[in-house]
């Protein structure tokens, strides 16, 4: 049985920083992808980055370039967003996600993470 458990939400200014953390049990991902979407209130659930668990490639959504920065640490079997310059359109529960062969789409990940509240005030 596969569980992600996420922790490092919290409550931060504007310009500030947060780095969230992704813990995996249960098994390795190889080639497939794990992610961190987002989801808003009212909105729906966006993709933010991935990184493929092999190689170490990262893809962000171009409203997160250059201020976030996804990685993992495979011996902890942990992905992490690090999160810099944060603007309260940022402010969302963010998941995190794993073993897809893709990249954007919600649907093609397995498993999910029950979610971490940032909210990042003006």
């Amino acid at each position: 049985q596969v569980q992600l458990v996420e922790s490092g939400g919290g409550y931060v200014q504007t310009g500030g920083s947060l780095r969230l953390s992704c813990a995996a049990s249960g098994r390795t991902f190889s080639n497939y992808k794990m992610g961190w979407f987002r989801q808003g209130p009212g909105k729906e659930r966006e993709f933010v980055a991935a990184i493929t668990w092999s190689n170490g490639r990262r893809s962000y959504a171009d409203f997160v370039k250059g201020r976030f920065n996804i990685s993992r640490d495979t011996a902890e079997n942990t992905v992490y967003l690090q999160m810099n310059s944060l603007k309260p359109e940022d402010t969302a529960v963010y998941y995190c996600a794993a073993d897809s062969p893709y990249i954007i789409n919600p649907g093609d990940y397995d498993y999910w993470g029950q979610g971490t509240q940032v909210t990042v005030s003006s």
